[in-house]
């Protein structure tokens, strides 16, 4: 291996030695210097278009963009000169004079970068007064809206669509002033392959992306005394929530994630960690049954509702290999409304389910077809973790103040197994460890499946198990996946079983989650922060397997029989339907 060549430079008059290929906006960060950024998000969008970054560099003729401009020995950068904070608030005004600055109502106030770079630059966001453009909103999705009022062209959303997700169905229309982020001939979101995901959201600096409201549909049914109203958060949201109150990120706030939505005046507070344990029996013993009876192999795991939109779309030929489970959020309402509405006396009709997830493309899941197990929807309302996060702030709920409570029963009983479901490989090890110990008809002697384990985009591992060698992939992200399907449409994959998940590092980094700037995704490893969350709190669980917690043990006894069974079919299993791939 070559020795990596170091560069020396100075910024600002401090001297700086950094690795050759590194970028000024890198090196300046280096020699602790902050130089703002709009356009600009690691590894998906380095292309200098928003001009925010630009700094003086000696010699140069012009303000070089800092993202894109490589260090070059003796190099002299100065950073915050009269000229530098001059070009960044005039653009940054001008970005201003076309943008709808109805701040005060906007979901990301206080949370959006433009605004936190105008009151930095000291802006005057009247200074240019002219033409103006005006876009309708885009509401035709079930789980994002699009307004390009707010829209400041970073191409941001694109990025992400395209280089995260391989979708690309969002990108720059028209040209110069009329220049507009949007679908194919003008389509609304709900009419293209978009599997929302939510990813635009999280990677967009301002207001121009947002999932659809919830909220007011869960407060009507919280005041409306005719309904049994049930909560369940999905295991990863636990791990992030408390960063919209300022805990550090990565904290685990289970206990207080509880008595919030207590007092939110939910009449159960359950836990989707139990789905997920549920999702375990009937995927894990689906998969034995495929195995053993020469049936299609990989199994492909079907909890990512962006992920199974994604392969209905581009490649319906392997919806066969496709787990037929429903999703753990969507297995907790099924539950809720048959074999506990029944065992309380309770009308399905009566009972409305509202999870909280990290995920957007929750919101569609819940309205598709054969997703009502009970006659009706499985799921009436999926609030994402921040829109949680608004309802709590909303109703008065002092969140760092509350006492740690636990989750009701019976659905309030999760293992570490259905915990580790946020994390990406977290679905493949949860399965493994239930299978193993069916196969081999013993207890494991070791728990953690590290292989599958960790963000990158594509795991591989082998294990012996029960005298087979049991090969499976796991990715994340739906370029990732895109990769791995081809292969598996090609017959160059020899794999057994198969976790996708469609935002890259699971659901920890889902399109419903906390949002973070790009400064801390450019320079801080967010997702790693929450992977370790979940795999710490998993392993300081005395309950670790889905087969093991009593919940599930009992609701197999009382109503299902056994994993598979035709009541188990009908309840917690589900079809899928090509699409087109426009």
């Amino acid at each position: 291996m070559s020795e990596v060549k170091m560069i020396n430079l100075k910024i600002n008059g401090i001297p700086v030695s950094v690795p050759q290929g590194t970028t000024v906006l890198e090196a300046a960060r280096a020699a602790g210097i902050r130089i703002p950024t709009l356009c600009f998000l690691k590894d998906i969008n380095a292309i200098g278009a928003c001009r925010v970054c630009v700094v003086e560099v000696k010699g140069a003729r012009s303000l070089v963009a800092s993202c894109v401009y490589p260090v070059n020995e003796g190099m002299e950068v100065f950073t915050s000169t009269p000229k530098v904070l001059e070009s960044r608030k005039t653009t940054v005004e001008l970005m201003l004079s076309d943008h709808n600055k109805n701040c005060l109502s906007c979901i990301r106030s206080t949370n959006c970068e433009l605004q936190t770079l105008a009151e930095e630059l000291g802006c005057n966001a009247q200074r240019f007064f002219g033409a103006a453009n005006k876009y309708p909103i885009d509401n035709s999705h079930a789980s994002i809206v699009r307004d390009n009022g707010k829209c400041i062209l970073c191409r941001r959303c694109v990025a992400a669509c395209k280089n995260y997700q391989s979708v690309s169905v969002i990108g720059a229309n028209a040209r110069g002033f009329d220049t507009h982020i949007g679908c194919l001939f003008e389509k609304g979101m709900a009419d293209v392959a978009c599997v929302g995901c939510g990813q635009c959201i999280t990677a967009c600096p301002t207001g121009a992306l947002r999932e659809k409201d919830g909220i007011e549909d869960v407060i009507r049914a919280l005041n409306d005394p005719s309904k049994v109203v049930i909560v369940g958060p999905a295991p990863s949201v636990r791990i992030a929530l408390g960063e919209e109150f300022g805990y550090p990120i990565g904290t685990n706030v289970e206990g207080k994630l509880a008595a919030a939505l207590r007092r939110l005046g939910f009449d159960h507070v359950f836990d989707v960690d139990f789905g997920a344990d549920l999702t375990i029996m009937e995927e894990g013993y689906e998969f034995l049954n495929r195995v053993k009876s020469g049936g299609t192999l990989p199994m492909i795991t079907s909890c990512s509702p962006g992920w199974v939109k994604f392969i209905e779309h581009n490649f319906p030929e392997l919806l066969p290999n496709l787990s037929s489970c429903k999703s753990p959020q969507q297995m907790f309402g099924a539950v809720a409304k048959t074999y506990y509405a029944e065992k309380s006396g309770i009308d399905p009709k009566d009972i409305y389910v509202v999870t909280v997830m990290p995920c957007t493309a929750k919101k569609f899941e819940k309205g598709r077809p054969h997703q009502d197990a009970a006659g009706v929807p499985d799921i009436d309302a999926v609030l994402t973790t921040r829109e949680l996060a608004r309802l709590i702030k909303r109703q008065g709920i002092m969140f760092g103040e509350l006492p740690d409570e636990s989750f009701d029963t019976p659905f309030g009983i999760g293992s570490g197994a259905g915990l580790i479901f946020g994390a990406s490989g977290g679905v493949m090890e949860a399965a493994l460890r239930t299978v193993a110990e069916v196969l081999d008809g013993k207890p494991l002697a070791k728990l953690d499946f590290k292989e599958v384990r960790g963000l990158d985009g594509i795991k591989e591992a082998s294990y012996k198990i029960a005298g087979i060698d049991v090969k499976v992939a796991v990715a994340s992200g739906l370029k990732n996946a895109r990769a791995l399907m081809e292969k598996v449409k090609n017959g160059e994959a020899d794999y057994h079983f198969i976790e996708i998940m469609a935002c890259p590092g699971g659901c920890l980094n889902g399109g419903g989650q906390p949002i973070k700037t790009a400064e801390i995704r450019n320079f801080t490893d967010y997702k790693a922060e929450r992977m370790s969350a979940l795999y710490n709190s998993d392993r300081a669980m005395t309950l670790r397997k889905s087969h093991e917690n009593p919940a599930i043990k009992t609701i197999y006894k009382e109503y299902f029989g056994e994993p598979n069974s035709n009541r188990a079919h009908h309840v917690l299993h589900t079809k899928y339907v090509a699409r087109s791939k426009n």
